[in-house]
């Protein structure tokens, strides 16, 4: 951190800068949270990007949300004229969770008399006036000891979304037009991922449906998918040879009500993705698949489980592998096995 002395005096006026991805948007809210607790008289501004938006939508401690649309402000002026728009809001503090130059230009235009951020590299320096190294451990917690010296830290506090409860409503009633009732176990399934090293081959997860059809008859599967990526939930439905237990949305669900039928199911299942998060922020327990990435992003509870084949590469966080050792070798009779002791932890 810099020399100068932190001045916390009337501080009316927050913007919190993280951009992207969704997961990490959304790991961010801990530290909303604890700033709205430490200044509890300041209004707080978010910055992120349009696609980020929903997992901020109705959180009661944030008080503008700065959504940023790259298909609408696609060249430069556009873009400079929309940092100066935000940064004429007069902040007396802002904290960058990411130093994107989208966020360096907001902190640029900005006057903000304290501009903390995880210590950058030289040449970015000049921007911010204090910097705090972050203390390792889980992802959120990660973030938010980064405001440490604003006399804060991170006290277990999860991810939120606030879901509204026409929202949940809207959740009930829909899986309860898919066939799923009260009888039905409900998994939320996540297959997919767009970086290889972090996504479980898709036969394993029709062979993970199939035993688990066979050990649990009335379980059902709600099939999730994003942007060009249900023809993967399709194959893994028709592999699993149990269809009659999967439910395959015909349109994919928006980030909310994504969220909101997560609420509703007894366990998340899935890869290294924003709907393992989003299960936190929505207490609904969950078992990731990890191949590159670490425990890190595993929230610290009973509720929450990862489950990995432990080579001695792994986590190494890379986006390509020649092999994927870590996730092939990983039968689906061990994911059965993890998911039988959350059904008994739940039970």
């Amino acid at each position: 951190m810099t020399e100068s002395r932190l001045n916390l005096d009337h501080i009316q006026k927050i913007l919190i800068c993280q951009l992207r991805q969704i997961g990490d948007v959304l790991l961010t809210t801990p530290g909303v949270e604890l700033l709205k607790k430490r200044f509890p008289d300041a209004e707080i501004h978010f910055f992120t990007e349009n696609k980020a938006l929903p997992v901020l939508q109705n959180n009661p401690y944030i008080c503008k949300i700065w959504a940023i649309d790259k298909k609408k402000i696609n060249n430069l002026w556009q873009e400079l004229k929309f940092y100066r728009q935000i940064a004429r809001e007069n902040f007396d503090l802002i904290v960058d969770f990411q130093q994107l130059p989208r966020c360096r230009w907001v902190v640029l235009f900005s006057r903000a008399r304290v501009k903390l951020t995880y210590p950058p590299p030289w040449y970015n320096r000049l921007l911010y006036t204090h910097w705090q190294k972050p203390e390792p451990g889980y992802a959120a917690r990660f973030k938010a000891s980064i405001l440490k010296p604003l006399g804060i830290s991170w006290q277990g506090n999860r991810p939120k979304i606030w879901l509204k409860d026409q929202e949940l409503d809207w959740a009930k009633n829909y899986l309860a037009e898919q066939g799923v009732t009260k009888k039905n176990i409900l998994i939320t399934l996540d297959p997919s991922h767009k970086r290889i090293t972090r996504r479980w081959p898709a036969e394993h997860f029709a062979r993970l449906i199939q035993l688990a059809t066979q050990k649990w008859p009335n379980i059902k599967f709600l099939l999730l998918y994003g942007p060009g990526e249900k023809k993967l939930a399709m194959t893994i439905s028709s592999l699993s040879q149990a269809e009659n237990f999967c439910v395959l949305p015909e349109k994919m669900l928006s980030l909310r009500e994504m969220a909101a039928c997560i609420a509703h199911a007894n366990l998340h299942l899935g890869n290294c993705s924003a709907p393992r998060h989003i299960a936190v922020a929505v207490n609904t327990p969950s078992l990731t698949i990890l191949g590159a990435t670490s425990g890190a992003w595993t929230y610290p509870s009973q509720e929450h489980e990862h489950i990995q084949l432990g080579l001695p590469c792994q986590p190494c966080n890379k986006n390509t592998c020649p092999d994927i050792k870590c996730l092939k070798n990983l039968k689906p009779e061990a994911v059965l096995k993890a998911m039988e002791k959350r059904m008994k932890d739940e039970g």
